[in-house]
């Protein structure tokens, strides 16, 4: 059955939960690795620090996939018990986040709250996915990567702003990383409520039902059917396995040696130096706030460039954008001039949260579509798990400890990546998406 095209609004809101996700995961990206540097880690141990997000994300993302398409309830939906228990989570481990007075205790937080994230995140994607025909998924992709923009723009943005308003210090850490957290529960919790308040799931054909009931879940189904899964895996798939590798091992190497490198490039200072590394912390939460903005503002527009040329080329060519910022932002020495160098990376970081999907998805049969999203998570967070267990040894051992090289290491890897995107063959990469008017206004 053709599903019915949405308007534009319908679409705004069905994917409005992302902006609470995405405002976490950009607490992670900017505030997670400062925490834990004003709490006493060394540089080479900051990787394995951040193995919470991969390794809980390849552990229960397509466990909660695979759980989600054999769900089924009159009352509370498909998808939507998965996102919600998961948001919760979220909200309850960036409220308590803050009050982290040692290493371990900020670490075993990051690690509730990264469960939650990944709780919620696949079986929204695929929520997505249920909704929309053919027609619209473009759009409808795209606009998660709006609310990813917006959502870690305003986590960034929070760095700036929240340490000129809230001043001194509570236990080890200061009063403005409280605001930050305490806010993004909020929006955690309250954006999906909205989504899911209103946006109705589509329920499921006689068919689809029969199906869901006739499979009994026990502790074993979603293994066995992540190996079946696995086992059927179209070849789009292992092509986009090796992008992700190149692309996902890059963006942790940034992420985590962002404050760090401007820290040292600008201020030419540590974190030992803990007033001066405060304003690098700051300023990075600009600059990453503003290739958040870059994304929001050119995700919808990618929508077009997909419908002219095709998923493929779009990637690529935003890839290549990325690399260009990475591969120059060590060696700038005037802060201001880190924005221009870092818009770049905003338009890769809009195409890397939609575009990919585009690739695959057509590929993939729709009752399995959850999981299968949660197989194309197992292939961004195992190259995390693969940086954060390697590239401590490579930043000590060859690149000196120096986060700039860190830095330049990651626009290398994006090149590659890019390079990656032009094997990919798919029934998506010769430009047959096209985009639904009624949709887009």
């Amino acid at each position: 059955m053709q599903k019915p095209n949405l308007t534009f609004a319908q679409i705004i809101n069905m994917n409005l939960g992302f902006f609470g996700i995405q405002y976490s995961f950009g607490l992670q990206q900017s505030a997670v690795n400062p925490i834990y540097d004003m709490l006493g880690a060394q540089p080479h141990e900051i990787p394995l620090l951040n193995l919470a997000g991969p390794v809980t994300g390849l552990i229960v993302q397509p466990i909660i996939g695979a759980m989600s398409d054999k769900t089924w309830s009159p009352r509370f939906g498909r998808r939507k018990p998965y996102f919600f228990i998961g948001a919760l989570l979220c909200s309850v481990a960036l409220f308590l986040y803050p009050f982290s007075s040692v290493l371990w205790m900020a670490v075993g937080l990051l690690w509730i709250l990264d469960v939650g994230n990944n709780t919620a995140m696949e079986p929204y994607r695929a929520f997505v996915a249920d909704k929309l025909n053919d027609q619209q998924r473009p759009l409808g992709f795209q606009a998660q990567s709006f609310f990813t923009g917006f959502g870690q723009t305003l986590a960034n943005v929070s760095l700036f702003v929240f340490p000129l308003l809230i001043i001194g210090k509570t236990g080890t850490l200061p009063n403005w990383v409280y605001a930050s957290f305490f806010f993004g529960a909020v929006c955690s919790i309250g954006s999906i409520w909205w989504s899911m308040r209103t946006t109705p799931e589509i329920p499921p054909t006689p068919e689809e039902l029969d199906h869901i009931k006739s499979t009994k879940i026990n502790i074993l189904s979603p293994f066995i059917e992540i190996a079946k899964a696995i086992t059927d895996m179209p070849k789009v798939m292992w092509q986009l396995a090796l992008v992700y590798l190149f692309q996902w091992y890059a963006l942790f190497c940034y992420w985590q040696n962002a404050s760090k490198s401007i820290a040292l490039s600008i201020w030419n200072t540590t974190p030992a130096n803990e007033e001066l590394y405060q304003q690098a912390v700051s300023w990075t939460g600009l600059v990453n706030g503003w290739y958040n903005i870059i994304t929001f503002l050119s995700a919808f527009a990618l929508v077009w460039f997909v419908k002219k040329s095709s998923p493929k080329m779009v990637h690529f060519v935003c890839l290549l954008l990325a690399a260009v910022g990475l591969l120059i932002f060590p060696f700038i020495e005037n802060k201001y001039l880190l924005f221009p160098a870092i818009t770049g990376f905003g338009i890769g970081w809009a195409s890397m949260m939609g575009i990919p999907y585009l690739l695959v998805v057509n590929s993939i049969p729709k009752e399995r579509y959850g999981v299968y999203m949660g197989i194309v998570n197992m292939m961004i967070v195992i190259p995390m798990i693969l940086q954060n267990v390697t590239f401590g040894y490579i930043l000590q051992n060859y690149l000196d400890n120096n986060s700039g090289y860190a830095v330049l290491f990651a626009g290398v890897l994006l090149v590659l990546a890019a390079l990656a995107t032009l094997l990919i063959r798919s029934k998506n990469t010769e430009g047959e998406i096209t985009i639904s008017q009624s949709g887009a206004h």
